[in-house]
Formats: structure tokens, C-alpha cells, sequence
């Protein structure tokens, strides 16, 4: 078979590869933004890809041209044996490199204060807070304003601005939604915040993208983003209805207890101010 055909093969079946593995991915996650944040970073994404794609077409075009100029029975082109540099060749490998990095810091700058973790969602609906405490391997959601918490299943309306106060009861997790856009850390001892927002109501996979021991793989939940307010707080009487409470330090450290592959469960009355308190107690600093 001849060279160029056989490139020709490898190339497509280097693409057909590449399509597979670039799509699967496509059905749900970061490429299925469900909010306008998470809409937002997927632009970023894809422009920066397509930048790149700039830089690796030439490559792969020039690797080729270079292959077939230069081959050993090719005897047309011209023989120069001293030649050493080229001005074009030098302005060509330089300038579209230094242009986009250019072109991605000036869009990394703008990206990085836009989309802010710590920036308010601006909405005519008003936000509401949810706590999060990641535990050793599952993740406890309090609402402080609803005075219920929850078990791996976090709730709210559709185009209701979230305000997330994240911290760790003990080692860094990392907390990512990725239909709706933005994971950030949980850490010890400090509090972190993210402002959310789903455009589409669903349900949506919650996980942890920080490796944090042996049942981190089953540390996930689910993200319920109901219609309506209606049906929110519909939700919220069904949680009011459990008989478990996390009313003292005493049931939160019971909660808080080494378990892996744990189950949805509701608590319709949290002590105040658990999560400051919670905070502080592994800083040392005690209320």
C-alpha cells in the first residue's frame, strides 16, 4: 500500500477515535450546561479548545507537508544543504503562539472575575442559602432559613439564585454540580462560598472531584431542581415530617460518623448556627 494511503487510513481512523471519545462525554456533565453559569464556562471551553485547535492543525499539516517535501525519492525540489534559517518560517512559529496566549490571558482575566465563585447571581427572585458540610463520605445540606437539613439530596426552584457556604467536618473534598457549572473546594476549618443557578428544571448528579479516602467513590447526590416554588416547598413540609433532628453537637457528631455508601435522609430541625459552629470547632475556636 501506498505511503499516502496509508496516512490517509490512519488519519481517519484517528478521527473517527476522536469523535468518540469527544462525544461520549456530551450527555450531561460540563458540555450539557443546565444554568447560566455553567452555560457561560462551556463557551470558555470551547473557545479555548478551538484556539488550540489552531495551533495543532497547522502541526499536523506542516508534519505531513514536511513528510512528503522531504522524502528520501522525492528529486524535484531544490537541494540546499547550507540553508539555516528563514525569517518567515521564525515570524510563523512565533507570532500565532504569542497572539493567542495573548488572546486566552485577556479571556482568563475577564473569565476569572465574571464568573467569580463568589459573585452574586443578579435575579429578581431572591436567593436562598443552603449550607454545605462535606463528612466523611457524604455530604450534609442545611437550609438555615428552612431550619431543615438533609442527607446526599440537595432541592430548589428552577431560576432561584443559590448561595452555597461550603466547609469540610474533616478532610478537603471538592464539591461540583456538573450540570450547573463551578466545583470549589471544601476545606477544615474555612469557609468557602458559590453562587448557583439552574435555568431548566431536572435532576442533576452531585459529586466530590477530590480524592478524600476509600468511600470517596460513592460520595455523590442528587440535585433535584423542581418547577416551581410550590413544589419546593411541598418538599420542605415532607423533610419538617422526619422524626430525626440535628438539634445539639451530640446528633451532628452521631451524623458525622465514618459511613460509606449512605442513603437520603431528612432532618426537620437543625441547631443554629450548626455550620459556624462547625467551622470552629476544627479551628479550635469554640462558641
Amino acid at each position: 500500500m501506498h505511503f499516502t494511503q496509508r496516512l490517509t487510513h490512519f488519519l481517519n481512523f484517528f478521527l473517527i477515535i476522536s469523535f468518540i471519545f469527544l462525544f461520549s462525554g456530551c450527555n450531561g456533565g460540563v458540555l450539557c450546561p443546565k444554568g447560566s453559569i455553567a452555560l457561560e464556562q462551556r463557551s470558555l471551553i470551547f473557545i479555548s479548545f478551538l484556539l488550540m485547535i489552531c495551533i495543532i492543525i497547522p502541526v499536523f499539516f506542516m508534519t505531513i507537508l514536511f513528510l512528503v517535501k522531504y522524502r528520501e525519492n522525492n528529486t524535484s525540489s531544490d537541494y540546499r544543504p547550507n540553508w539555516s534559517h528563514s525569517s518567515f518560517i521564525e515570524l510563523l512559529s512565533w507570532s500565532f503562539p504569542v497572539l493567542i496566549i495573548f488572546f486566552l490571558s485577556v479571556l482568563s482575566w475577564n473569565s476569572s472575575h465574571t464568573l467569580d465563585p463568589n459573585k452574586h447571581i443578579i435575579s429578581d427572585v431572591k436567593p436562598l442559602k443552603v449550607n454545605v458540610i462535606s463528612l466523611d463520605w457524604k455530604w450534609l445540606f442545611i437550609y438555615p432559613d428552612k431550619n431543615i437539613a438533609t442527607i446526599n439530596e440537595l432541592v430548589f426552584p428552577v431560576n432561584t439564585p443559590i448561595i452555597f457556604e461550603l466547609t469540610s467536618n474533616s478532610v478537603m473534598n471538592s464539591f461540583f454540580i456538573p450540570s450547573l457549572g463551578s466545583q470549589i473546594y471544601t476545606m477544615a476549618g474555612m469557609k468557602t462560598q458559590l453562587n448557583l443557578i439552574s435555568n431548566q428544571p431536572g435532576i442533576y448528579k452531585g459529586i466530590s472531584s477530590n480524592y478524600s479516602g476509600q468511600g470517596f467513590s460513592n460520595m455523590k447526590f442528587k440535585t433535584i431542581v423542581v418547577s416551581n416554588y410550590l413544589l419546593f416547598q411541598k418538599w420542605i413540609e415532607r423533610v419538617k415530617k422526619s422524626s430525626f433532628k440535628l438539634s445539639s453537637i451530640s446528633d451532628f457528631k452521631k451524623v458525622a460518623n465514618v459511613s460509606e455508601n449512605n442513603a437520603v435522609k431528612y432532618y426537620s430541625g437543625v441547631k443554629k448556627h450548626l455550620f459556624d459552629i462547625v467551622v470552629k470547632e476544627v479551628t479550635g475556636i469554640k462558641k
